[in-house]
């Protein structure tokens, strides 16, 4: 996927599940606060759980997008 469609996919996400103004808001926050995505998902995206317990959300998720 390059750039200019992962972008796209990403907006069109942010907004499907935040509406406009919340998305802008997310990215707004993004922009103006120094943010380490690979240490907040660390210690904050699946802290806790184990690798079990991670991909039986995953599969979840997965199931419920492709039916």
């Amino acid at each position: 996927m390059n750039e200019a469609v992962l972008m796209k996919t990403g907006m069109k996400i942010l907004i499907e599940q935040l509406g406009s103004i919340e998305a802008e808001r997310f990215i707004s926050i993004l922009l103006r606060e120094p943010f380490d995505y690979t240490e907040w998902r660390k210690n904050n995206l699946c802290a806790g759980m184990t690798v079990e317990e991670i991909s039986k959300e995953a599969m979840k998720v997965y199931s419920q997008e492709n039916m």
